[in-house]
């Protein structure tokens, strides 16, 4: 049975999360990627399957080494998602913003 992995799953992860801000800023091999961590080096592995099974990552055979990098379609596509949301957060956050200021203009005036 071939599960698809759940983006949003991914993302969850702290660690996962940590190793897309490092290979977004460079690609680089699983062993550049877990030198970063304080973790036996077949669990940042597993994160780089469950990242690449995602397509955040993609992989690049380079002689004996793997390179990883993101792919910033898939990325899009997450953001893509969130925007409503943060829109939607923006204009509540825009609201409470002007009721404050109203409340603290109807203050200042007493």
């Amino acid at each position: 049975m071939n599960l698809r992995r759940d983006v949003f799953q991914a993302i969850a992860d702290p660690t996962r999360r940590s190793i897309l801000m490092l290979v977004a800023a460079q690609s680089m091999t699983a062993g550049a990627i877990a030198s970063n961590f304080d973790t036996a080096r077949p669990t940042v592995s597993k994160h780089l399957q469950i990242l690449t099974e995602c397509e955040l990552l993609r992989s690049e055979q380079n002689g004996r080494e793997i390179i990883y990098h993101l792919n910033p379609d898939k990325m899009k596509e997450i953001a893509d998602f969130i925007e409503p949301f943060r829109k939607m957060w923006d204009e509540k956050f825009n609201k409470l913003e002007s009721v404050m200021k109203a409340y603290q203009n109807n203050n200042d005036k007493r």
